[in-house]
């Protein structure tokens, strides 16, 4: 139920094609309507409720001031709702403010936005310099310009039509990260990538996906050899020719890009290639020392000092970043294959 409510018969302006005309001269409120409770049917109880079949329920119009001003101490304080437009739809014309301003000032949402079937919030410009929806926080800790959140697609979608800019884009100016990602991928790019700058890598080695021959468990730091069928199998014999390195991820150290990576085959490992990783070495041969080149050994998957610089030539794995006086160990090695 309005709380104001008249004929329309009574009150038709054909000039104005309006049902209802009211104006201030005085710089006060034309019109104010006030509910004191629910409507007749249960429904809230507007305070002014306007209904159109074709034009605009209310529209409300101010140099100076508020166009429509709604308050409610129960329910929303301005509800716009139409069957085939904007159910609310807000207009300025000042370079400096809004079409539509949303605030809260008791912590919680300035502006709302839910859809069944569309976008919750959608917006558009025609300013080459400025983005359809900005979000901007001032509050100096570690609040989001712009959130978004999707139980069942992307959380954030960005898309551009112009070949020269990108779909999503991040800038930080005070030499912080223009984009950050975390997640298992943290990122995932179907398509090439151009890097003008450097690609810093906070791990250690190179590696490649290889596929396993056998069915044992191969740990991490295990010498590995080149078997026919491109795949690789656990080193036995001293001196192989067919060493292809050692198996990454052992210690502390972590392959800082993996080649030919298939997530969806359980039966390949990553084989370092280039780099510093954490290798099984047999003292018991001979002591090692930091700089001695290592090769195959007897022991199954463990490398050895390279004292026979005839039979070593071909079957290098690397140089010993680490000593190791006697019996079996884990040693950093840097892998430089020869």
């Amino acid at each position: 139920m309005a709380g104001l409510q008249l004929p329309i018969v009574q009150t038709y302006n054909a000039e104005e094609d309006l049902a209802f005309f009211i104006t201030a001269t005085d710089g006060s409120t034309a019109l104010q309507g006030r509910s004191l409770g629910t409507g007749r049917d249960g429904g809230w109880g507007e305070g002014v409720h306007g209904i159109s079949d074709v034009g605009t329920g209310v529209l409300g119009e101010s140099n100076s001031g508020v166009g429509v001003f709604g308050t409610s101490d129960a329910q929303a304080g301005v509800v716009g709702t139409s069957k085939q437009l904007d159910g609310v739809q807000g207009i300025s014309q000042s370079a400096q403010h809004a079409g539509v301003s949303g605030s809260n000032t008791s912590g919680g949402m300035g502006v709302y936005g839910y859809s069944s079937l569309f976008d919750g919030v959608q917006g558009i410009s025609d300013a080459k310099d400025h983005a359809g929806v900005s979000g901007v926080n001032r509050s100096g800790v570690q609040g989001m310009g712009v959130y978004g959140y999707s139980t069942n697609f992307d959380g954030v979608q960005g898309e551009s039509g112009s070949k020269d800019h990108a779909g999503v884009s991040g800038t930080n100016n005070s030499g912080g990260m223009g984009v950050w990602a975390s997640g298992t991928p943290a990122g995932y790019f179907n398509g090439d990538i151009q890097v003008t700058g450097d690609v810093k890598l906070s791990n250690q080695d190179c590696a490649e996906d290889f596929n396993i021959s056998g069915p044992e468990e191969i740990e991490p730091g295990t010498v590995m050899v080149l078997r026919e069928g491109d795949a690789i199998e656990v080193s036995h014999s001293a001196y192989d020719k067919r060493v292809a390195g050692v198996i990454s991820g052992a210690g502390s150290l972590r392959p800082a890009i993996i080649l030919g990576r298939d997530r969806r085959d359980n039966a390949r490992m990553p084989l370092a290639l280039l780099g510093k990783v954490y290798c099984k070495v047999d003292a018991r041969y001979s002591p090692i020392e930091v700089g001695d080149l290592l090769t195959t050994s007897p022991t199954c998957g463990h490398a050895m000092k390279a004292a026979d610089p005839v039979r070593a030539f071909g079957a290098v794995i690397g140089k010993a970043l680490q000593p190791l006086t006697g019996g079996q160990g884990l040693i950093p090695i840097l892998v430089a294959l020869q």
